[in-house]
């Protein structure tokens, strides 16, 4: 069964941004996330792009395509050599004049690295900009966790100038993203369900994609309030039965040290029926007494007094 990152990937390769500015920004954040610049003898420039997502090499093909249509292509497949064995996919833009144009509209050439993201600003003026350039990212460096789990989405790159952007992005687009890092790598990330919602439906992700995840947001929610109040319920079981416990503890000390018959008439009736009735609330017990609840609270408090006198030798002597 693929994971819930791969059906939301492969949803997310269908959306092509209407405007040419929309995929170039997409494309950008692409090629930022997983790509190499390679070049030739006659210092023409190539791009080349590995993944283990079929979808995402279908996409980058398709933008190279419909971004400078004159551009030659290489598509290849590997099969992995580690312990899952997934397929690599790698797409090649050869180098040429065509695929240097297109890495100088990017701003790659002028930039010192692939990763160094901060010219990226010039084109990411409108946030249908902004929001395909975060699909780009998704696409290239994202994750999100199935709904029934914990709740989680993510950004990863080594390059903390690309997930400032990305971070940056995500808060001009009110979204409450946070930033970390982990080992040699940074992480924008968002833990609230509702915020994940809204980044989803936001890069594109189809209504019943997101009304899934809805569905099994709503099934967590009613499960962890039904284990709420079954945690709740016991733990008012547990204290009960404690109490109950205590107060029998209480009568037959008392009448060990025969000072119960000493006691008021309506003490030794509730000292009695709580006997007889040990696995019963003080509500059950006033049920029966027909008296309320804080007058059998008030009697069993009388019981618990004369019991510690009692165990501190007060009375026994």
């Amino acid at each position: 069964m693929s994971s819930f990152a791969s059906q939301v990937k492969n949803e997310l390769v269908h959306v092509l941004g209407s405007q040419t500015c929309c995929k170039m920004a997409e494309l950008a954040a692409l090629l930022r996330m997983g790509a190499t610049i390679s070049f030739n003898s006659k210092h023409d420039f190539g791009i080349n792009f590995v993944t283990e997502n079929a979808a995402v090499a279908r996409k980058i093909l398709s933008l190279f395509k419909t971004s400078v249509p004159k551009i030659h292509t290489e598509v290849t497949v590997r099969r992995s050599r580690r312990l899952r064995k997934h397929n690599n996919y790698s797409v090649r833009a050869i180098p040429s004049p065509e695929t240097s144009s297109i890495l100088q509209k990017l701003g790659f050439l002028t930039a010192k690295n692939l990763l160094d993201a901060g010219t990226d600003r010039n084109f990411l003026k409108k946030d249908c900009c902004k929001i395909s350039y975060l699909r780009g990212a998704f696409l290239g460096g994202g994750s999100v966790n199935r709904p029934e789990g914990q709740y989680h989405l993510e950004f990863v790159t080594d390059n903390y100038n690309f997930v400032k952007l990305i971070y940056d992005l995500c808060r001009e687009l009110y979204l409450p993203v946070g930033l970390t890092d982990r080992k040699n790598v940074y992480i924008v990330y968002l833990k609230e369900s509702e915020a994940i919602l809204e980044l989803l439906g936001l890069i594109g992700v189809e209504d019943d994609l997101l009304r899934d995840f809805e569905s099994a947001r709503n099934l967590k929610e009613i499960r962890n309030q039904v284990n709420r109040l079954i945690n709740c319920e016991t733990a008012n079981l547990q204290r009960t039965i404690n109490a109950a416990v205590r107060q029998i503890n209480n009568i037959k000390l008392i009448k060990r040290y025969d000072k119960f018959e000493d006691l008021p008439k309506v003490v030794k009736q509730t000292a009695n029926l709580r006997i007889k009735n040990p696995e019963a609330s003080l509500t059950e017990l006033a049920d029966i007494l027909k008296c309320s609840r804080s007058a059998i609270n008030h009697r069993m408090r009388k019981l618990d007094v004369l019991a510690e006198q009692l165990r501190k030798g007060d009375m026994a002597k």
